[in-house]
């Protein structure tokens, strides 16, 4: 299967190749190297599974693309040959982990679970941060409107990481986000 998760990185990059908005091939790449990072915790998950729902994860999200039942990905999939199966364990894994659908939802799968956590650990932190603002002027949100943001969604993550390893790496991730908005207030404030 390295030849095929091999594939996947290529496709990725073609993919979101235009993509400027904290949605790109940086963060597929980010988000696979967290799930691979959390997954040698859990040596009943199958890496192959985990690796491949990591890097499309993105490959169909709606606020990207305008595909239905995992298109692209059942599509790239399909042409490497990987059975029935595997793609639809892979299609299940990938729609259990946006946020705004599944909103409270654990995965049932471990492989889920993991996917979910490396997502949502590359929505905090410093990079987190990041990837909010390249959001926000991609779409043309005020700072004020982005700032909204971590409270809608971002502070709420530490506390609904599935994984122990997610939840410790969640740790210093939210500290990072809380002191950055509180000299965002303090900067505001004085301003």
């Amino acid at each position: 299967m390295k030849k095929t998760i091999d594939a996947a990185k290529v496709y990725i990059e073609d993919l979101f190749a235009e993509n400027s908005d904290g949605h790109g091939f940086d963060h597929s790449m980010r988000v696979y190297s967290n799930a691979l990072m959390i997954a040698e915790s859990y040596p009943e998950a199958d890496n192959t599974v985990v690796s491949l729902s990591a890097l499309l994860h993105d490959a169909d999200d709606y606020k990207l693309f305008k595909t239905e039942n995992n298109a692209n990905a059942r599509q790239f999939l399909g042409a490497e040959q990987v059975d029935e199966d595997t793609i639809d364990c892979i299609c299940e894994v990938i729609n259990s982990v946006s946020f705004s659908k599944n909103k409270g939802k654990r995965p049932d799968t471990i492989e889920g679970q993991i996917v979910q956590d490396a997502d949502r650990l590359d929505a905090i932190g410093a990079i987190g941060i990041a990837r909010t603002f390249a959001f926000g002027g991609k779409h043309d949100r005020s700072l004020e409107s982005s700032i909204e943001h971590f409270h809608e969604k971002l502070l709420l993550l530490k506390d609904m990481m599935n994984t122990e390893k997610a939840k410790e790496l969640a740790e210093s991730r939210h500290a990072f986000m809380e002191a950055f908005l509180n000299e965002w207030e303090r900067e505001s404030r004085d301003s």
